[in-house]
């Protein structure tokens, strides 16, 4: 018999992890370790939703603070560069970064970059990534990526048509800020796709072959926990802000969870066709569940029938019900992939893929992929 795995070989967790409505904009005294001079980057609707006001109020010395607004959509290589141009004349003490996942990998990456002598596209490409020493803090709005527990930052190449990550434990997360009073300015759809994203990684965090008892317990009680209170705040947005504060936990448990243990094939197939069709990463990703648990349910049987009994339900059945109460649906039903050949190489070389606990071989993501755009 074999025995169990306690613990992945490295653990990688951010130092410090502080979760409490209105939190966000209160950071003074948790910043300042790292300095007086602050780079917030964000996104366009902090702006709107009167947040951004909020959080620099609460600094100890706004004038000392500067701000990047992320162009939006995914991050691309060429905004990374713009960013790094633009903390590296900012020179600030550390780089917080509040917004969702596409937020967090853009300014996870450029303070990760800041002081680095090659290109972006370079270190896109493979080049050893240089120790970052510049403090980077994530403030998630939304719950779904898993980005503020990770040192991952996923990016697109426009010139080359690719979407793959960057990765270094010097890029970790000094600091992570889990306020639910952000997450209740979150748009119905961005939330619920979102929330997909999570619990899909918490449940390919489960079954993958890099699981350890630690990333178990982490990835069962965060799919438990997103599940719950994702369908619980979809039909009342008045939800208390404990439902909320607890979507965020359960997702920043799955983002641990997938960082000790990695992902699947779900993931493997939602970044090329993600990038081909345009389509947010969660919504891909929650429509693209189904279809892998069905292809992985003999080879984790035991492991999806303990998901089942924790989510009250056949984890399939709780998955397809989940898309439809949150009205998700498919982005590529219908279309046609051009380049069927590019999508299925890009799948089976992912890292996700390779962790998937049964290893698809080519026909076989032939077949998942017409399935999907039936």
């Amino acid at each position: 018999m074999t025995s169990p795995i306690l613990l992945p070989p490295t653990l990688n967790v951010p130092p410090q992890t502080i979760s409490g409505a209105g939190r966000s904009g209160a950071m003074s005294d948790l910043l300042s370790p790292f300095g007086s001079r602050i780079m917030l980057v964000h996104g366009r609707s902090l702006t709107t939703n009167g947040h951004l006001d909020r959080i620099l109020d609460g600094l100890s010395d706004r004038s000392s603070a500067g701000v990047y607004c992320h162009a939006g959509t995914e991050p691309t290589l060429d905004e990374v560069t713009k960013c790094v141009a633009a903390l590296r004349a900012f020179k600030p003490d550390c780089v917080v970064a509040v917004g969702g996942g596409s937020v967090m990998d853009l300014a996870k990456a450029s303070a990760g970059l800041i002081d680095a002598p090659l290109s972006v596209e370079a270190y896109h490409g493979g080049a050893p990534l240089p120790v970052s020493n510049c403090p980077f803090v994530a403030v998630p709005t939304t719950a779904g990526t898993g980005s503020e527990a990770t040192y991952v930052s996923v990016l697109s190449d426009t010139a080359l048509g690719i979407k793959k990550s960057i990765r270094d434990p010097s890029h970790l997360p000094r600091l992570v800020v889990l306020d639910p009073i952000l997450l209740r300015s979150c748009p119905q759809h961005v939330l619920a796709a979102s929330g997909m994203d999570a619990f899909t990684q918490a449940v390919e965090a489960y079954v993958s072959r890099g699981a350890t008892d630690f990333s178990d317990d982490l990835a069962l009680r965060g799919a438990a926990t997103v599940f719950r209170n994702l369908m619980r705040i979809a039909e009342d947005r008045d939800a208390p802000d404990e439902a909320y504060l607890e979507l965020l936990q359960g997702s920043y448990m799955a983002g641990l969870a997938l960082s000790h243990a990695r992902l699947g094939l779900v993931h493997g197939l939602a970044h090329p066709l993600g990038y081909r069709f345009h389509a947010p990463h969660g919504l891909v990703c929650g429509v693209c569940l189904p279809a892998v648990i069905r292809f992985n349910r003999e080879a984790a049987s035991a492991k999806f029938d303990v998901l089942s009994g924790v989510l009250g339900g056949d984890i399939l059945d709780v998955t397809e019900d989940a898309l439809i109460r949150l009205g998700l649906a498919s982005p590529f039903a219908g279309k046609a992939i051009d380049d069927i050949d590019a999508v299925v190489a890009e799948t089976l070389a992912s890292g996700s893929t390779k962790a998937n606990p049964r290893l698809p071989t080519e026909q076989d993501v032939i077949e998942m992929l017409a399935a999907l755009c039936a």
